[in-house]
């Protein structure tokens, strides 16, 4: 077993026991608000290379597969939306075994060191553990993407909020992507939902709290041809439902590595049962 020291940063709840929020927007003095702390700890991250098919999405939380993209520029949100999103739709079909995909938004990231802002149009490795989703926002996200003709039926049966993560242009030798066993989870002491304000309407996150069984995972070099599927919402009970996941600075990285570049699509998943 291949494992690497690294330091993750777990959430610290805000003091006044108010509930945490974030603002999505940096303020004009470059810092982004919140009401919370973040704390570091060190811990083992297994390098799974070799063993990557064991892990699966009902039960850890997340998915490894190999399947080269036909489209390779990511350069152009409107033909990443054209042709990317379709081919991507019939891979989570196809893998899942779902019979409706949408994708509600991508976001690409290209790691820049001498930038110390993450802006909207220019966003960074995400550096703390955290969930895309809870339960609340993912039904909401339903209500907000369907026409509210299909909405109440949909939300009845099982449906998944999924992220699509892939590497774009190189391998993400640089600030790969770390993924936390659901089973090393305990969903409710160590998940905190959390208030993400737009500036036009307010989401909801879930901050991960710092519990030493957490078991981390990652696939060190993921090339553009490789993806990984992250669960990060599921209707379904008893499976996993969800998947704590951070960048991070991996100790291992060549220092001739290319900066890591990376899209990540959200996607709402629907199945007939």
């Amino acid at each position: 077993m291949s494992t690497v020291p690294a330091k993750l940063y777990y959430f610290v709840p805000p003091e006044d026991g108010s509930k945490p929020w974030q603002n999505i927007n940096a303020p004009a003095n470059g810092e982004r608000r919140n009401n919370f702390g973040v704390a570091e700890h060190v811990l083992d991250i297994e390098n799974v290379r070799g063993r990557e098919q064991e892990f699966t999405l009902d039960k850890n939380g997340f998915q490894f597969y190999t399947r080269p993209s036909k489209h390779t520029e990511f350069t152009d949100d409107a033909k990443i939306q054209e042709e990317y999103y379709p081919e991507s739709a019939e891979l989570i079909k196809e893998l899942t075994g779902a019979s409706q995909v949408v994708f509600f938004d991508h976001t690409i990231r290209r790691r820049r060191p001498d930038q110390t802002v993450d802006t909207p149009d220019k966003r960074q490795p995400v550096g703390r553990v955290h969930v895309d989703q809870t339960t609340d926002s993912a039904t909401r996200r339903v209500h907000r993407h369907l026409p509210a003709s299909e909405a109440p039926q949909l939300v009845q049966r099982r449906f998944q909020i999924i992220n699509l993560w892939r590497p774009i242009k190189h391998a993400a030798l640089d600030w790969p992507l770390a993924f936390c066993d659901f089973n090393s989870v305990n969903a409710k002491e160590d998940a905190v939902p959390t208030t993400l304000k737009y500036p036009d309407y307010n989401g909801e996150t879930m901050s991960i709290k710092f519990n030493p069984g957490h078991k981390w995972k990652y696939l060190r070099g993921m090339t553009p041809d490789e993806f990984v599927l992250i669960k990060c919402f599921d209707s379904k009970d008893g499976v996993a439902k969800f998947t704590p996941h951070t960048g991070f600075e991996d100790s291992t990285t060549p220092p001739d590595a290319p900066f890591r570049e990376s899209i990540e699509l959200r996607a709402l998943v629907f199945y007939d049962y």
